[in-house]
């Protein structure tokens, strides 16, 4: 294959290989199922190196037109079959719940995760685990990220990171659409310590916290810890309810709004441009602090706009990532970016938290990022997700009730279905267990456990999974619906909003 290369162009050289075989695929020169040359041959023939070879290949396997066959090479994809189109739209009540005390349901779930791993057979949809994947890579740049950093390995570091890893965040970040320099980036371990670090630093106890309404059950049980109170303004298909934010912005006058503005946990949706624009706006109008949580970017399906962050000229934005969703959960490597006079106080937090992330798992990490394979990874992860997601979505709509309602989203590991009103989710939940499928109560994420009834599905078990599990949650919800106690739950319900 020839690739014809402009040395002095401003376009980055994979990117340049990228579109030459991105026309050819387009054209029908390059047939579905044909195989590509392999890393070492193009390479040689277009007189770059293999990782420039490895990043074109990466990102064209990223827009889904190539994949990759373990020990077999690259192949052109076939057309890539969409989503169901007939599914359902996400459509949830519009109710703001105010709590002044919070329960807490994440122990639960973290815990019956970790069970339901030790238990052959059982199909755990509720767990926030990402996808299995293979660890040789992995295992081979950790060996090499030891041999490199020799006998610094033993003694102690930075609390606000390697200055290798923060200069690779910084990286990855500006190709998302965030410029960041290292010196305002923290490494943390993992995104949680992040979250608990900025809410300990920027709330106190009895102080009003906005978060949305589901939201992550992690931040509610930091909430709760902290002994903050909490406002749950209702999410809808675009985001937060922002007519219903300014009102307790105005009332409630709070510290900080909590957002994950990309693929949102636990309902995956992702917010707009605009959409972020006037949260933003809305923040710095009323002098509110925003923590933006997005541990699932990076495992987006289609292009998403820049994090809020990237907007922020008034230092008033916490921005928090993770590698534990994207690599693997037992790295526990993440980061924040903090600008301006609030960076150096939670760098000090973290200093007296746990002194600094562990050595090694920062060196990997840095070392994964450095090698090129970190995008390689993400690519073959967002195919392997698009392909669950798929299955998940076309199984609901043949084995859930018509009238129940689900997102679809754009990525990430998680969707939302809303279910009719009057279910019994405990019953649901040890029905399903019964027959050996986990599942995430919706009321879990919401203050004070007051939401409506919904499941939060975990999409990243196989598609073999998805079918047989979703197939018997299916039959028991519809066996729930058709119960005399739902139905006189149901009845009654009706004649009150009447």
């Amino acid at each position: 294959m020839r690739i014809p290369l402009e040395r002095k162009s401003s376009k980055a050289v994979y990117l340049q290989i990228r579109d030459r075989i991105s026309r050819l695929i387009e054209s029908g020169a390059l047939q579905p199922g044909e195989k590509l040359p392999s890393i070492r041959s193009l390479a040689l023939n277009a007189g770059v190196n293999k990782l420039t070879v490895i990043e074109a290949y990466s990102v064209l396997e990223a827009d889904g037109l190539i994949h990759a066959r373990p020990g077999a090479g690259y192949y052109v994809s076939s057309p890539e079959i969409t989503c169901p189109k007939s599914a359902s739209n996400f459509a949830p009540p519009q109710d703001v719940i105010v709590s002044e005390r919070e329960g807490g349901g994440f122990f639960n779930i973290y815990m019956g995760g970790i069970e339901a791993r030790q238990h052959l057979g059982t199909i755990d949809f509720s767990s926030g685990f990402p996808l299995e994947s293979g660890s040789e890579d992995l295992q081979r740049i950790a060996r090499r990220a030891v041999k490199q950093i020799g006998t610094s390995l033993f003694n102690y570091d930075l609390p606000q990171g390697q200055l290798t890893l923060r200069q690779q965040i910084s990286r990855m970040l500006v190709q998302r659409g965030l410029e960041v320099t290292p010196d305002y980036l923290i490494v943390t371990n993992g995104s949680k310590q992040g979250l608990s670090l900025a809410i300990h630093h920027y709330v106190q106890p009895g102080d009003w916290v906005i978060v949305e309404s589901p939201t992550y059950h992690g931040m509610l049980a930091v909430l709760s810890h902290r002994g903050a109170r909490v406002i749950g303004i209702p999410m809808t298909a675009e985001g937060m309810n922002l007519e219903l934010l300014e009102k307790y912005l105005y009332t409630h006058h709070p510290k900080l709004i909590y957002t994950v503005s990309t693929l949102h946990n636990p309902t995956g949706v992702t917010t707009s441009q605009s959409h972020r624009q006037q949260l933003l706006r809305l923040a710095e109008m009323y002098k509110c602090q925003i923590l933006e949580d997005n541990a699932y970017e990076g495992l987006n399906f289609d292009p998403v706009p820049a994090p809020i962050k990237a907007l922020d000229r008034q230092d008033c934005v916490t921005y928090i990532g993770t590698f534990s969703k994207t690599l693997m959960p037992g790295i526990r490597v993440g980061y924040m970016v903090v600008t301006g006079k609030n960076y150096q106080p939670l760098v000090e937090g973290k200093l007296l938290h746990d002194l600094h992330v562990s050595t090694i798992s920062q060196a990997i990490v840095s070392e994964y990022l450095a090698s090129g394979h970190y995008r390689r990874h993400l690519a073959h992860l967002r195919g392997q997700l698009l392909q669950n997601r798929n299955a998940m979505l076309s199984a609901l709509e043949r084995y859930f009730p018509t009238s129940a309602s689900w997102t679809v989203p754009n990525g990430g590991l998680f969707l939302w279905v809303h279910l009719p009103s009057g279910l019994s989710m405990h019953s649901i939940y040890q029905q399903a267990l019964s027959r050996k499928i986990l599942i995430g109560d919706g009321t879990l994420f919401f203050p004070g456990q007051q939401g409506y009834a919904a499941l939060r599905l975990n999409y990243s078990r196989s598609p073999e999974e998805i079918e047989r599990g979703i197939s018997v949650l299916g039959e028991i919800i519809k066996d729930c619906l058709d119960s005399p106690q739902r139905k006189a739950i149901a009845k009654e319900y009706t004649a009150n909003e009447i």
